[in-house]
């Protein structure tokens, strides 16, 4: 097996910065996991794809789009007829970021 891409150490690190909490067992897990998946990837790398068309999607897609037209839209009223709760012209909803 080649050198391992992915250290114990990594995986830390990158755990540190998402604010994860991993056990020693989860960690050296995480790292043969991941260098498996590069290897994987690796060996794709050396398939010759010179003469494979780039594609984007596996299907041949269309898209159908519709001409742009000006048509009236609802009143303030009429989008907040419905509301549970709303302040002036605005919905009003519970405050979920809190001040510090």
């Amino acid at each position: 097996m080649p050198s391992e891409k992915i250290t114990e150490a990594d995986v830390r690190h990158v755990a540190y910065l998402s604010r994860l909490e991993f056990s020693a067992d989860e960690i050296q897990r995480f790292t043969h996991d991941l260098n498996n998946i590069l290897l994987y990837v690796g060996k794709l790398a050396e398939l010759d794809t010179s003469q494979v068309e780039p594609t984007s999607h596996s299907l041949k897609m269309q898209n159908v789009f519709r001409d742009d037209e000006v048509r009236p839209s609802l009143t303030n009223d009429q989008a907040l007829a419905n509301a549970p709760e709303r302040e002036g012209p605005f919905f009003k909803v519970p405050q979920i970021i809190q001040e510090p």
